[in-house]
């Protein structure tokens, strides 16, 4: 019981990070390509396990914000990046997430995907008024997660991968016509949105510098979680989907990998997992978006300030208005988006990198040797990911 209570901060981190892109995008490359790129999951994983153990010390070892100590180190500039680059990047992508949970209601229950759009808002907002907003969002990304985890952990157990095919997966190597996806697969999964906000997260949960231990174990213990519902739907496509040769085109497809389970209830159970990836996503990138802005804008960061509780429900809003005008995620949007990520992720990441390594705020919270070394290696990707952006924006 104490393990499962200590999950919180982490699992809230891997259920926003794992949204509806990263379900189709995993499922994708497992249907495609098999076993092949498991490793990519891998690398993702202990990128993120590293970001997310520097916000995590960083929220214990300062009274101050993370956007705070932009602003100490740097000035307000710095702050406003931070804060707005985030806040930009959560709205224009939030009207994926609601599409998706709009999607997996309508195609499930009936009634137009407006309707259930406008419904899931709501429903959304309404959680900002209860007494404490951070134990309702606790428990409804548990639940969410749980739900991905324990359908695709039966899937594999009633339908096992060999064992030679799992250690291959393993093996780096990049299919001829996979590039574009891994680059996905690995910006879906180091978020590193979702790293800054664990800062927030370990403050809101009342940790002091002398709970390192408990803190650092729910946010390494929810990026586990995060690579484990990775790769259980990349192997369960891999097993059952790449043999059929089906590319997964669409959500029924994809919910033909938990077939062995549960039959010809596999696509009802699939958008429930679907709603899961989206409403999650959605309550957290909504949370991110505003809190973080409303902090940069020096509006506090405490999630039940009321200015904060408006910013979050102004990325619902953008999300649901979008997605009510367009349908689906407009290509301007999705340009815009990362047109911002372009500039801001890599500034951020290096932000959270360089106050992890200042001894100054720090302390014996200092980055150790193996977080300095794996964190350059993250700029490196994340510059990498900037400039593969770059390259498709303006010259392609």
């Amino acid at each position: 019981m104490r393990w499962l209570k200590s999950l919180g901060p982490g699992l809230i981190t891997a259920a926003l990070v794992f949204g509806p892109g990263s379900l189709t995008i995993t499922s994708k490359l497992g249907a495609i390509y098999g076993f092949q790129l498991l490793w990519v999951v891998g690398i993702a994983v202990v990128l993120m396990i590293t970001f997310t153990g520097m916000g995590a010390r960083i929220g214990l070892s300062s009274d101050s914000s993370l956007i705070s100590l932009f602003r100490q180190k740097w000035g307000n500039l710095a702050a406003w990046i931070a804060g707005l680059g985030i806040f930009f990047v959560t709205a224009s992508f939030q009207a994926g997430n609601t599409v998706g949970a709009g999607m997996a209601l309508s195609e499930s229950l009936g009634s137009s995907n407006a309707v259930w759009i406008l419904i899931i808002s709501f429903l959304a907002i309404s959680l900002l008024f209860f007494k404490s907003f951070y134990r309702i969002l606790e428990k409804v990304m548990i639940v969410m997660v749980a739900i991905m985890v324990v359908s695709f952990f039966f899937t594999l157990i009633l339908a096992p991968p060999s064992f030679e095919n799992i250690v291959s997966g393993f093996i780096p190597a990049i299919p001829q016509g996979a590039f574009i996806l891994v680059i996905a697969l690995v910006a879906s999964s180091f978020s590193i949105a979702g790293a800054f906000y664990q800062a927030y997260l370990v403050q809101e949960k009342g940790w002091e510098r002398e709970q390192k231990g408990d803190a650092l174990r729910e946010s390494f213990m929810g990026i586990v979680v995060l690579g484990l519902i990775s790769s259980m739907i990349m192997l369960s496509a891999a097993t059952i989907l790449y043999p059929k040769g089906i590319g997964v085109n669409s959500a029924a497809d994809m919910g033909m990998a938990l077939e062995p389970v549960y039959g010809k209830f596999s696509f009802m159970v699939f958008m429930v997992g679907l709603f899961g990836a989206s409403f999650s996503s959605l309550l957290g990138n909504a949370t991110i978006g505003g809190t973080l802005l409303a902090d940069a804008l020096s509006m506090g960061r405490d999630l039940n300030s009321v200015p904060v509780k408006v910013l979050i429900t102004l990325v619902i809003v953008i999300g649901a208005a979008v997605a009510l005008i367009f349908g689906r995620l407009p290509l301007e949007l999705i340009v815009f988006a990362q047109g911002i990520t372009i500039f801001a992720v890599p500034f951020i990441g290096l932000g959270i990198y360089l106050i992890g390594n200042d001894e100054k705020i720090m302390g014996n919270l200092k980055n150790g040797m193996g977080s300095t070394i794996i964190g350059a290696i993250g700029l490196l990707v994340l510059l990498t990911l900037a400039v593969s952006n770059a390259y498709v924006l303006f010259f392609q």
